[in-house]
């Protein structure tokens, strides 16, 4: 026998030995992993793209901090706007993943041009209107009637933004009311300087002392604005509940990671987040 065929069959022969002491799989070993149930899905990866309202800036920037902690290989980018802006913005083909609008009309909009599909919103948190002036309050504004003293200065969102609307139907309400008198919305418009396409436009301006009142969200008075500006509370008869829904794009190129953004916003964990901020849990009244 040559040197290479002794080699070969020395090779052999230790293959086969190897095989024969494996261990191989029982029928109770089998049945054991089937009972234990499946493994865990790995941890959700890849490029999110979420488009937000202004308002939800604090509160989704944690939550995506949460989301990537929990999913090592994720990463979240956010577009904070306009609920119109981000809702014409998907009407043009905006490439993303999740909506969040702060109205149901925009969500609505999406729905129609085919960007989500209906069945697949979901409401996860609701917010109230407050009126904010300059910590010094240079017009002394000390209740909701001051708004339609001449020469006031106020700063209101656009009404094709959600807080814009609410803000006047805030006024709608008013004027409904003997206190208030019919020629109260009509006072306040008049002082108003400008109109911005955000909630949060609103809120610079008032701090800035560019303005002397504004209306925005309850949640816009974040610990940091707190200590620039007051705020005014609007009565539930007058005020408006803004509901804001959550739904996965239709289109999107990482369904998987998008319905696990959402699952994050709806679950107890991602509400507590929502409710630090000072949002209303969606199945509150």
């Amino acid at each position: 026998m040559t040197r290479t065929k002794m080699l070969f069959t020395l090779l052999l022969a230790a293959l086969l030995l190897g095989c024969a002491c494996t261990p191989q799989a029982t029928p109770a070993a089998v049945a054991a992993v089937t009972q234990a149930g499946p493994t865990l899905s790995p941890a959700a990866s890849g490029h999110l793209t979420v488009l937000a309202a202004a308002s939800l800036t604090e509160s989704f920037t944690e939550l995506g901090n949460l989301f990537e902690a929990q999913n090592p290989g994720a990463k979240v980018t956010f577009n904070f706007a306009g609920s119109q802006q981000l809702a014409q913005q998907l009407d043009q083909g905006l490439p993303a993943d999740v909506f969040a609008s702060a109205s149901k009309k925009y969500m609505e909009a999406s729905a129609a041009s085919g960007r989500v599909n209906r069945d697949d919103s979901r409401t996860f948190v609701k917010n109230r209107l407050v009126v904010i002036s300059p910590r010094d309050n240079p017009a002394g504004i000390k209740e909701l009637k001051d708004l339609a003293k001449p020469g006031l200065k106020l700063d209101l969102a656009d009404k094709s933004v959600p807080v814009g609307q609410y803000s006047l139907d805030f006024l709608d309400k008013a004027v409904k009311d003997p206190a208030f008198g019919a020629a109260f919305k009509e006072d306040v418009l008049k002082n108003v300087i400008s109109y911005e396409e955000n909630v949060k436009a609103v809120l610079t301006k008032v701090y800035l002392g560019e303005a002397d009142a504004g209306i925005v969200y309850v949640t816009d008075i974040t610990p940091s604005a707190a200590e620039k500006v007051e705020k005014l509370d609007i009565p539930d008869a007058l005020n408006t509940i803004a509901t804001y829904p959550i739904a996965p794009i239709s289109n999107s190129q990482n369904a998987g990671l998008a319905r696990a953004f959402v699952a994050l916003v709806l679950s107890p964990q991602g509400q507590q987040v929502m409710a630090k901020y000072g949002f209303i849990p969606a199945a509150a009244k």
